[in-house]
């Protein structure tokens, strides 16, 4: 029916407009208060007679509380019983104290309408809600308890009313290829206001658009940087906290959590928090070698910055014991200079010298390296901070490929190889 509407309108039909719309006059429509064709505009539930276009401009508010029972349900109920069509509802509103409500996100989405929030007394009713929020809304129609609609005289600008839910999202970018970044990630930097990370990773992320803010900040500050984005979250904007990799492997999602865990900020804890993951850096080395880490592996970061060494010895020499490959995070700095080699030591212990090792110097950038050598080859320096070192398990293996190389990779099957 739109489309015969619409057809006869660009034939040179007139129009008649019932309803306030405004906004109709820049369209220079050929109007006629006696034309057969008909848009009316207004928010009243009504079946559209022949010849006829509804246009319903959000001017409708419900505020809500959380406790209905089937919120989406009932708000659909109660504008039908108040004869107001669904597609004029603008958002829906709530009280700031039931922010972190999965039934208020889970209702706004089921009617596709933002959800907004404000602060209100704690003994107000959804009414007041919605008069202190939209002081030039009509006044609100309560219906029963925990609903009440209210109509504006013309169409509302979301924005404007309270606040939403601050988002924050912590996002590994991967291994730095575009191609190797999730779709989910590259979702959430296109929707932020705000970007925090490590100068070299947000750099990585971008480009970002004009109004996006950037705060970059020293690697060796994750606490500041975690506590800084719940603090821009709870304002109600739409925060990425940025790592390389994934964010939960020695990256920021482990300090993210931290920070909120030792907060009693009500405000930091009802922030929508997302951690979403991308390709580490072991992983694509390893996709680059084969399969290296294709059976049980242990990942560890050769860092005592944060762990004392012989924790680390301790674990190293399990590992090796328990016969499980192993990926190398952080093996060498400047100012780390002897852990590498003492940790060679101990893996020797358990490997042979013809353990195949896989060095993977910036995957996923440019001027990528990839080598594999064996155990017996390996020496610290061969390796530098931006090296990842996978040492395959007793029953790692090597085979040559076309381009010259080495496929790499460690067999599902352990001791005994299973027939068939």
């Amino acid at each position: 029916m739109g489309k015969r509407f619409v057809s006869d309108l660009l034939s040179g039909q007139h129009v008649r407009i019932e309803g306030a719309a405004p906004w109709l006059a820049q369209a220079q429509l050929p109007e006629n208060e006696h034309a057969q064709l008909a848009i009316h505009v207004g928010c009243a539930e009504r079946e559209p007679a022949a010849n006829e276009l509804l246009i319903y401009p959000r001017s409708v508010l419900v505020a809500v509380s959380a406790t209905v029972p089937d919120l989406a349900n009932a708000v659909r109920a109660a504008l039908h019983d108040a004869g107001i069509a669904v597609q004029a509802l603008a958002c829906l509103l709530a009280s700031d104290r039931e922010m972190a409500s999965p039934a208020l996100r889970e209702a706004a989405l089921a009617l596709g309408v933002p959800l907004r929030f404000a602060s209100t007394a704690a003994e107000a009713d959804v009414s007041e809600l919605a008069q202190q929020a939209v002081p030039q809304l009509l006044p609100p129609i309560s219906v029963g308890s925990g609903i009440a609609i209210a109509v504006a005289g013309e169409p509302l600008d979301v924005q404007q009313i309270g606040r939403g839910r601050g988002r924050l999202a912590v996002i590994g970018l991967g291994p730095g290829a575009a191609e190797l970044m999730v779709p989910a990630v590259k979702a959430e930097l296109a929707r932020a206001n705000d970007v925090l990370g490590y100068e070299t990773y947000v750099r990585m992320a971008g480009p970002f658009r004009a109004d996006q803010v950037q705060h970059c900040t020293d690697n060796r500050e994750e606490m500041q940087r975690a506590r800084h984005a719940f603090e821009l979250a709870a304002q109600g904007r739409s925060v990425v906290v940025v790592s390389s990799g994934d964010p939960g492997v020695f990256a920021m999602a482990s300090a993210v959590l931290e920070a909120l865990h030792e907060s009693s900020n009500a405000a930091w804890h009802a922030v929508e928090l997302e951690i979403l993951p991308g390709v580490s850096a072991s992983l694509a080395t390893a996709a680059q070698a084969g399969a290296p880490l294709g059976h049980d592996f242990c990942v560890m970061s050769l860092s005592d910055n944060l762990k004392p060494w012989d924790v680390i010895e301790n674990r190293l020499d399990l590992a090796s014991q328990a016969d499980l490959a192993l990926a190398f995070y952080n093996p060498i700095s400047r100012s780390r200079p002897w852990q590498l080699g003492r940790a060679l030591e101990i893996v020797r212990q358990h490997r042979t010298p013809e353990t195949p090792v896989t060095l993977g110097r910036d995957i996923g950038r440019p001027g990528q390296t990839l080598r594999v050598i064996t155990l017996g080859e390996l020496t610290p320096d061969q390796v530098d901070m931006r090296t990842m070192v996978l040492i395959g398990s007793s029953t790692t293996c090597t085979f040559p490929r076309a381009d010259g190389g080495s496929w790499v990779y460690t067999p599902r099957w352990y001791g005994v190889k299973p027939s068939g």
